[in-house]
């Protein structure tokens, strides 16, 4: 919510949850702009497919740039997020380092930034939860979302699907639940509103801003927004 923003009061408290998305895109943080408190599933399931968790698109002068962060899944079986370990195997985090470099050297905030990004590429985070964490409360300082961010391993709820998500909004005392529309499709209204919760959906903007390298690309890292717009990447992301 906006800094000079009063908080709402229980009866109109609005929570949502997302996974820890690496690098995440804009509308993750504009969730969270539309949110009293946004929780961070940290120990649900890792997903066993490509993941958002753990890659994101940047931009360079060849088009998009992907990324991934490798971690270690062989004999592990089922993990939770917040127990998923990185590998260091390789030269992957020089490699995105430099690619980052190379990409965003002539962004106008580039440098405001510089630092961030090398400290934690040269970093050797053991878990991804904690370099995901590091990057999201980077990010939103940076957009100036100042909603609360809780995880879910703090709330000591066993649940899952929907009633995880019913839980969650117990725990902390809220009447509203907010969801990507998109999502919608996935979680079923009628059980949110026997439980006295109000499910509500948000359609994320579709940001258009400066962008280096040719055409526009939507929906790449909210680091590539923080690059090319910097302080003024809060009211680009909150006029959605």
């Amino acid at each position: 919510m906006g800094q000079n923003t009063e908080k709402k009061s229980n009866e109109k408290m609005i929570i949502s949850a997302n996974q820890p998305y690496f690098f995440p895109f804009p509308g993750f943080f504009y969730k969270a702009h539309l949110s009293d408190v946004f929780v961070i599933l940290d120990n649900v399931q890792f997903p066993r497919g490509t993941t958002w968790i753990t890659r994101n698109r940047f931009k360079n002068n060849q088009g998009t740039l992907w990324m991934t962060v490798p971690v270690k899944k062989k004999g592990l079986g089922l993990q939770n997020i917040n127990a998923v370990r990185i590998c260091h195997d390789g030269r992957w985090a020089k490699k995105h380092l430099d690619s980052l470099k190379s990409a965003y050297a002539r962004a106008p905030y580039y440098k405001d930034h510089l630092s961030f990004v090398e400290g934690l590429f040269l970093s050797r985070f053991d878990k991804l939860i904690d370099l995901n964490l590091k990057i999201i409360r980077y990010l939103m300082k940076h957009l100036r979302i100042d909603t609360k961010v809780v995880l879910l391993s703090e709330l000591g709820i066993q649940a899952r699907g929907d009633q995880l998500l019913i839980e969650i909004c117990r725990k902390l005392g809220a009447p509203r639940f907010l969801a990507q529309s998109a999502a919608g499709k996935y979680l079923d209204a009628d059980r949110f509103k026997a439980a006295g919760i109000r499910l509500t959906d948000f359609k994320p903007p579709s940001l258009v801003y400066p962008q280096l390298w040719g055409d526009f690309i939507p929906n790449l890292s909210a680091l590539d927004l923080v690059f090319n717009c910097g302080p003024k990447a809060h009211d680009i992301l909150t006029a959605g």
